[in-house]
């Protein structure tokens, strides 16, 4: 039976493993392939995850994994940009177990805490041909708000991302 909850210390390598893979299989013809290694490399590493496990604040609200016997099936986490603007900054999963639902409900399990912590609304930024991220975001209701420069990208690289919104309410949280 697959466990939703925060993330801890023992789960960095989990997490390591299903967010490089994610991004290893989500970006391929998108982004150049030395881009997607030192981006794993800068952000999915064993100091960092560790860190932002152990140091959750307003701006970072910790990982929240989905968990099978101990095996982490999906990783996320998110923060806020805002007073009552809260973002969801990174959700990745075993690209082998897509489209069982487990996605939606960590997304979920990341916004309920964003409620709970005053969120109003929630943004998400989606590189523009990400075909498999584009289609979840807009089935649990995100709405296309704009396009920038994607963030983080080498300056003469010209990757553009989409910028989603959706409006939270408290009714959201599961009880």
């Amino acid at each position: 039976m697959i466990e939703y909850r925060k993330a801890r210390v023992e789960d960095v390598q989990g997490i390591i493993k299903v967010c490089s893979d994610g991004y290893r299989n989500t970006y391929p013809g998108l982004l150049p392939q030395q881009y997607i290694e030192s981006t794993i490399k800068e952000f999915y590493n064993e100091d960092r995850v560790r860190n932002e496990i152990l140091n959750i604040n307003q701006e970072w609200n910790g990982w929240f994994v989905a968990s099978d016997n101990g095996e982490i099936l999906g990783a996320g986490g998110g923060g806020f940009t805002g007073k009552e603007t809260a973002e969801l900054f990174v959700i990745y999963l075993n690209p082998n177990r897509k489209r069982e639902g487990i996605g939606t409900e960590l997304l979920s399990i990341i916004t309920n805490n964003q409620i709970e912590r005053g969120a109003k609304e929630q943004w998400v930024s989606v590189a523009k041909d990400n075909f498999m991220g584009i289609p979840f975001y807009e089935a649990v209701g995100f709405i296309y708000q704009d396009e920038r420069p994607s963030y983080g990208l080498p300056v003469n690289e010209d990757f553009t991302s989409i910028r989603y919104k959706r409006e939270l309410a408290s009714s959201l949280v599961k009880k």
